[in-house]
């Protein structure tokens, strides 16, 4: 029986649902940071934790380097549409050996929820001095190509051509957009977005630096704008933005040609 979704993966024993999920998991990831087949270190303890309850059209893996390290390697949370497409909601790649910076939690270590909750802002300006950009709390690893590459081959494997991306942040969209990925809703806002970006634009005029994250520098930068963004400079939430990418196939969409780092 082929198996076509989330939900069908799920009702299989455990053994089964890790040789299926570890599919979208990049080998290079793996190999990079010795991890074993069997995601078990020296002392038997599990590096790969996956969260797929019977029943469920809903999974999330969190694979970590080390067992008692403080953040995954890799964390991915992926669901079933009502169209039974597969829904990427989150899929982070961090260096655990690169420096943390606390934008995920307040000084007194309440989750602020990706921002949504609340700002560490002395974490976020430091992560952007960093090269950082919002949401990140480690550097990545810079294997978008091969995760994607993973991934592809995880999706054919279920008989879909086509999977759905939630871009959490300006800067996520732009790169998916370098990828191949184009937009079931959104692009009308990143259009507007990118215009009002213009040297001319009402967003350019607003990097003013009346705070740390609204600075003329970040008027050519991917990451620069997306900062302003989240500070609040479209005076609305960046949200409903929904990418998708046909498997092997690239859109040429660009919402922000020539757009820096």
């Amino acid at each position: 029986m082929t198996l076509r979704s989330i939900l069908a993966i799920n009702m299989l024993p455990p053994d089964e649902k890790v040789s299926i999920y570890r599919r979208f998991i990049p080998q290079t990831l793996l190999d990079s940071y010795s991890i074993p087949d069997d995601f078990r270190d020296d002392l038997g303890r599990n590096l790969l934790i996956l969260h797929c309850e019977y029943g469920s059209g809903d999974v999330k893996l969190t694979l970590r380097h080390e067992a008692d390290a403080k953040d995954p390697l890799l964390y991915a949370h992926l669901t079933d549409t009502p169209f039974n497409q597969i829904h990427v909601l989150l899929y982070v790649i961090n260096d655990p050996n690169s420096p943390r910076f606390d934008v995920d939690r307040m000084p007194n270590g309440t989750p602020t929820q990706f921002g949504t909750s609340g700002r560490n802002i002395q974490a976020e300006i430091s992560a952007m001095d960093a090269g950082l950009a919002p949401g990140q709390i480690r550097r990545g690893v810079r294997l978008l190509r091969q995760s994607i590459e993973a991934f592809e081959s995880f999706i054919s494997s279920l008989e879909h051509h086509l999977y759905f991306v939630e871009p959490l942040y300006y800067h996520n969209a732009i790169v998916f957009e370098r990828y191949g990925f184009t937009y079931q809703q959104g692009r009308n806002l990143m259009e507007r977005i990118h215009h009002g970006f213009q040297p001319d634009g009402g967003l350019t005029t607003l990097l003013n630096g009346s705070s740390p994250f609204r600075k003329p520098w970040m008027q050519p930068s991917i990451r620069g704008r997306s900062w302003a963004i989240h500070d609040g400079v479209l005076s609305e939430p960046y949200s409903n933005v929904t990418m998708y990418k046909r498997v092997g196939e690239n859109a040429e969409i660009s919402t922000f040609p020539d757009g820096l780092w």
